[in-house]
């Protein structure tokens, strides 16, 4: 699908939307002329400003407000199923601003990180009631059947021996004719017993343990989780950072794109006028055949250019249209800019680096977790005290009550090992502070130049904006007259073009930089005000519906 340049202005009326615009007043003064659509919609299209619902986690922190049912939506992107989510309406003309509150809702990077933060709370808060008493209860029923054949052989000649043992010893030798006492006992007595016994039984209890004392365990344990969430906290707030970022980059690149667009369109129009006169001008004789070829070739370069800065803007609203996760392109409506004010003094931007960045945020989660780690493994060889209890619920009911202490005497992971494990990783992580702080100050002064350089280049290229469209002006004049050649007019159209557009790049590459300022710094959101205060504005092809 190709896309083209729609412009509703006539030549004698063009309006250029690179030139040097005037600190006050400018939006005023351009109106909107084009726009880029795709080459088969149809002229409803153009104007299409039709919502469409988008699917977005609902667990977002900063989405509790919401108060729209939640269902199952299919995400347009990847036509995947998202559970509790909710529609959203979104325009097709956005600002940035407007772009910016839409990809806290829409991105499922920031959903799934959200969702980590969650999940670390509440392991923090199942921690926290360890300590606390547990109570149980038991209950038992059960069916028994016993089916045994008992030897008694043994037993009984047992019998038999002791009998006649303890007859032998009362009884005096002279008397005759006595029993076999042993005899008649064992006679009575079976060699087996065949044992069957069958019935159910049932118990229930209650019981309880208390750990009073735990060392400080628990305390550990929920310290090192609570640790946990703050550097969920502070890897989420870098990947919300660096999405504000990515946003800026498209946004801002789709803009450069469609001004591009519109150069080379316009570009193409001039050399159509061209084409025409020189082949006016080689009809009634005043320029020769090569002449008249030249400015062909050129013409043909021109829409060439066109197309292909027409599909280049086609992708980079594409790009733009994916990350805000819709199904129709994303017009953006603010401007690139460019301030002529110098900006704050480089300290200044390092101090806000310091205190706001969450790369140490979350080195100070991590030292935080190893010096709870640390805690922890002080408790390996002091006591656990627990109080417990148990009774039965019956008529006649049986309880045991105590107290216990219990110290682990040898085994289990070595204290010393595991102490200087901890106090390691504090160090590591205090080194590892000082590493980041100075990379952060370094990156922020980087950026600061590039800044202050992209300002610079595009106030000292304003100068050859204006000399290339005089000279545009006298070659197309002299072309008119004789003077000048068809190749004058194509390099001086050529020369203009070039002008425009470094200027342009010029704007794209402060936003960008300033972008990369603020991300630096750990404050990225501040990039709107440096917006809301730019004194130089290019125009924007698309206004606010």
């Amino acid at each position: 699908m190709s896309a083209s340049i729609v412009t509703h202005a006539n030549t004698d009326t063009r309006v250029d939307p690179t030139a040097a615009p005037s600190h006050t007043g400018f939006q005023n003064e351009i109106p909107t002329i084009t726009q880029i659509v795709e080459a088969e919609d149809s002229a409803a299209r153009i104007q299409a400003t039709d919502d469409i619902r988008i699917a977005h986690s609902a667990m977002s922190h900063d989405n509790k407000h919401v108060t729209k049912p939640l269902s199952t939506l299919i995400d347009p992107i990847t036509h995947k199923t998202v559970d509790n989510s909710y529609a959203l309406d979104v325009s097709s003309f956005l600002s940035l601003e407007q772009a910016q509150d839409i990809l806290l809702q829409v991105s499922p990077k920031i959903a799934a990180n959200d969702a980590a933060i969650a999940a670390s709370e509440y392991q923090t808060d199942a921690l926290k009631t360890l300590d606390n008493p547990l109570v149980f209860a038991r209950v038992s029923a059960s069916a028994y059947h016993v089916d045994e054949d008992i030897d008694l052989s043994s037993l009984r000649s047992g019998i038999v021996n002791e009998i006649n043992n303890s007859v032998d010893g009362i009884v005096p030798p002279p008397v005759p004719d006595l029993p076999n006492f042993g005899e008649l006992v064992g006679e009575r007595l079976p060699d087996s017993y065949d044992f069957k016994r069958s019935g159910e039984t049932t118990s229930a209890g209650l019981g309880v343990a208390w750990p009073i004392y735990t060392a400080g365990r628990t305390a550990a344990l929920t310290g090192a989780s609570r640790a946990r969430t703050q550097e969920a906290l502070a890897d989420s707030i870098l990947d919300k950072n660096a999405l504000y970022n990515t946003l800026i980059e498209r946004y801002f690149k789709a803009q450069l794109a469609i001004i591009a667009a519109y150069l080379r369109d316009d570009a193409y129009d001039t050399l159509k006028q061209t084409d025409h006169m020189a082949e006016r001008l080689y009809e009634e004789g005043f320029i020769s055949h090569v002449d008249r070829l030249e400015a062909q070739s050129a013409l043909a370069d021109a829409k060439s250019e066109a197309v292909k800065a027409n599909n280049d803007a086609r992708l980079a609203m594409i790009a733009l249209q994916r990350l805000l996760r819709t199904d129709y392109r994303i017009k953006p409506t603010t401007p690139l800019f460019v301030s002529s004010r110098p900006l704050p003094d480089v300290s200044y931007f390092q101090d806000l680096a310091l205190n706001n960045h969450p790369g140490l945020q979350k080195v100070a989660a991590k030292r935080a977790q190893a010096q709870q780690l640390h805690a922890l493994s002080d408790t390996a060889y002091k006591p656990t005290v627990m109080l417990y209890g148990y009774g039965q619920v019956e008529k006649d009911p049986s309880w045991v009550a105590g107290i216990s202490a219990s110290w682990k005497l040898w085994g289990g992971l070595d204290k010393t090992a595991s102490l200087a494990s901890s106090s390691a990783q504090i160090r590591q992580a205090d080194l590892s502070e000082i590493e980041v702080s100075d990379n952060l100050l370094l990156l922020v002064e980087k950026n600061w130049h590039d800044v202050n350089n992209a300002q610079a280049r595009y106030q000292a290229l304003q100068s050859n904006v204006d000399l290339a469209a005089e000279v545009l002006r006298l070659r197309r004049l002299g072309l008119q007259e004789g003077v000048n050649t068809t190749i004058d007019v194509v390099q001086a159209q050529t020369q203009a073009l070039k002008a425009r557009t470094e200027q342009a790049q010029a704007a794209h590459d402060y936003v960008q930089a300033l972008a990369a300022l603020m991300q630096s710094c750990g404050t990225p959101l501040a990039f709107n005000a440096y917006l809301n205060a730019a004194d130089i504005q290019l125009p924007t092809l698309y206004t606010q519906q």
